[in-house]
């Protein structure tokens, strides 16, 4: 009976006996876009049999799924286990205990001074208490007097002086144990950070030492590209320093390690896509036609971003004015002004959606403080859209910028010409909405936009639909794709907080030969620009970031370099020259328009006057426009582009001019374009 109470009674200290908190040191961080690997490494001894190791003091936000462990042998797992420890909290700052151990010293410091200051104010009293000369008791001579007065001056002086530096050197001390007490109640009102644990249980087949390699993805964790640009002058190579803005805020501080920076976000479904078979037939008007391809994943979320600026344009590079530009995700946002322009400061939120009617909407994640876009046409929002009700009848299209805008009542969409600004019924995803007007609606959430008009939209829907009906319908879903990555790996070790700050790391130095040339393009921009180019880019697996441009020793602003949006050659902007201007103006010809039969023919014939003050000659790039007609109505004809090298089928003028000092150049073209009497064009 008793062996039996021993065996209970040892049982559970055979049960864990083998159970063994391990420490374990980062050796290595592959930082990527998002999030972090982290590799850390242990040795660990093991017994004969079952062993649980547990792995304290880790980061609270471990991704669980992407743990794992290498360097076993003939040694196996037979489970893995990741909790939160929240009674047993990090240390939130490794200077806490130095601190503390500074405000001790300090304050024993000042205690001795104290006693210092107690023991030279008794010596005073004693001194003044037997500083009075008593003649009853002995004749003193004047000559004594004065040495014994002269005594007492200077010691009560030396007393005094010491007693006062003392209390200066006090006050010193309490500064600066109170700026310590400061930062220590700082960190004890800072939220405590809790440790994860992973509990390894192991099988060794015999007793053994393992040099375990662990790893694990955390969140909170990144880089972002940052790159400084110099040039010394016209004609000098381009310095190019690609850098790496790190930040993390995993709970845990990475001392001393390695790092590996990577391209590639494990956060992405990376599975690749399945191509079937197309298969037509005849669908409801509901449906969508034509489904975009998911884009390319490239550009990284920066959190240092507090606010945007940038310039919204079609593809031909005219600014878009109104275009909207919200944080995804909420209603905070703002629209480009009549140059295209926006600037929006960014309180939260992670990316920004771009959109104007007619126009494919673009998401991006805020990867710069500049975010600068082209929108694509959307072709089928604004082919017409030919619907009926039950019966067959004509139906008025809509685009939909003149839907969302507000200005489709009482135009297009109405049966009756004379209903004036009487607002159309709009049913959104099969429900009327009352009161819809611009802006309710995100564009981006738009899937297909019909519009019903007379009695088609009447048929249907009663008098309510009397001024016209439009139908919308939302997206239900959005595609994502995988993405590929390249690692940088870092010689140096380094030491990076987890306190979100940023860790500036240098991937790389590269000197670029470029091509300096000035360029102007009036039609969209009046300024003239000096630029530098060069190829060869992609050699250095640059990513979208911001770049910080320094020219002839000046700081001359900030821009961003995306290789996404980069062809053959990128083309740098180092700045606005005032010394150079370019003025484009049209001739002014009241006989332009001409009628030939049904048809319409307008002249246009513009001048470009670029002028040099400057003290050298420069070459300057100069670009202009002739339109090109989507529509066979529409002939664009007797073009001349004289000195311009035309590409005629993007409509593009190119003169390349070399203007010496103080001198003035002007450039000419013309162009002229027919279509039918009775119908509107934008040239």
């Amino acid at each position: 009976m008793k062996n039996i109470a021993l065996l209970l009674f040892l049982a559970p200290i055979l049960l864990f006996a083998n159970e063994e908190k391990v420490p374990s040191k980062i050796k290595e961080v592959t930082v990527y876009l998002s999030g972090a690997q982290i590799t850390r490494t242990a040795i660990c001894q093991l017994q004969e049999g079952s062993n649980k190791v547990v792995f304290s003091g880790l980061s609270h936000k471990i991704d669980e799924s992407s743990i794992q462990i290498s360097g076993l042998g003939a040694v196996s797992i037979l489970s893995i286990v990741y909790n939160i420890n929240y009674l047993e909290k990090s240390e939130s700052n490794p200077k806490v205990k130095e601190w503390k151990n500074e405000v001790d010293r300090l304050e024993h410091e000042i205690s001795l001074l104290k006693n210092t200051i107690a023991g030279l104010e008794e010596e005073e009293k004693v001194i003044t208490s037997n500083r009075v000369v008593n003649g009853n008791d002995q004749a003193l001579d004047l000559e004594r007097i004065k040495q014994i007065g002269a005594y007492y001056r200077e010691r009560i002086t030396a007393i005094k002086n010491e007693i006062f530096k003392t209390i200066l050197k006090i006050n010193q001390l309490n500064l600066e144990m109170g700026d310590l007490k400061k930062q220590l109640a700082e960190v004890k009102n800072a939220p405590e950070v809790p440790q994860g644990e992973i509990t390894i249980t192991f099988n060794a087949p015999v007793a053994t030492q393992l040099n375990a390699r662990l790893t694990y993805l955390v969140e909170d964790a990144g880089w972002v590209p940052n790159y400084d640009i110099k040039s010394s002058g016209l004609n000098a190579p381009i310095n190019l320093a690609y850098k790496a803005n790190v930040y993390q805020k995993t709970g845990q501080d990475w001392q001393n390690v390695k790092v590996v920076l990577s391209t590639g976000n494990p956060n992405f479904n990376i599975a690749k896509p399945t191509l079937e078979t197309k298969y037509l037939n005849f669908v409801s008007s509901y449906q969508k036609r034509y489904s975009p391809a998911a884009k390319k994943k490239g550009y990284a979320y920066n959190p240092n971003v507090k606010k945007v600026v940038g310039t919204i344009t079609d593809e031909s590079g005219a600014p878009l004015p109104g275009a909207n530009v919200i944080i995804k995700g909420t209603t905070t946002g703002t629209q480009t002004d009549f140059d295209g322009n926006y600037s929006l400061d960014i309180p939260f939120g992670q990316e920004l959606t771009f959109s104007y009617i007619g126009m494919h909407t673009q998401e991006l994640p805020i990867y710069a403080s500049i975010m600068n876009l082209s929108l694509e046409e959307d072709v089928q929002m604004l082919e017409e859209v030919v619907t009926v009700g039950y019966t067959t009848g004509a139906v008025t299209s809509v685009s939909p910028e003149r839907i969302l805008n507000g200005r489709t009542a009482g135009i297009s969409v109405r049966g009756n010409s004379n209903s004036y600004n009487l607002e159309p019924l709009y049913i959104i995803d099969g429900i009327p909405v009352a009161g819809f007007v611009e802006g309710d609606l995100d564009a981006n959430e738009i899937q297909d936009i019909e519009v019903l008009k007379g009695a088609n939209a009447t048929a249907i829907y009663g008098n309510q639909g009397q001024n016209g009906v439009v139908v919308i319908t939302t997206k239900k879903s959005h595609a994502q794709e995988g993405a590929t990555k390249t690692e940088f790996t870092i010689k140096k070790p380094y030491t990076i907080s987890s306190d979100g700050d940023i860790t500036a790391i240098e991937v790389n130095t590269f000197k670029i030969d470029a091509t300096y040339e000035y360029f102007a393009a009036p039609l969209i921009n009046e300024n003239v620009f000096l630029t530098a180019s060069f190829t060869d880019w992609e050699k250095h697996q640059l990513l979208p970031g911001e770049a910080n441009i320094y020219f002839e020793g000046t700081y001359a602003g900030k821009t961003v370099l995306d290789p996404y949006t980069t062809k053959k050659e990128m083309v740098l902007s180092l700045g606005i020259d005032n010394n150079v201007t370019v003025k484009r103006e049209q001739e002014r010809n009241f006989k332009s328009k001409s009628f030939s039969g049904s048809n319409r023919t307008v002249d246009r014939t513009y001048n470009l006057e670029v002028k040099n003050n400057k003290n050298v000659p420069i070459q300057l790039k100069l670009m202009d426009r002739i339109p090109i007609s989507q529509n066979k109505e529409i002939k664009v004809d007797d073009i001349s582009t004289n000195n311009a090298v035309f590409d005629d089928q993007k409509g593009l003028l190119t003169w390349r001019l070399e203007l010496p000092s103080q001198k003035t150049q002007t450039e000419q073209f013309s162009f002229k374009v027919k279509y039918p009497k009775g119908r509107y064009i934008s040239l």
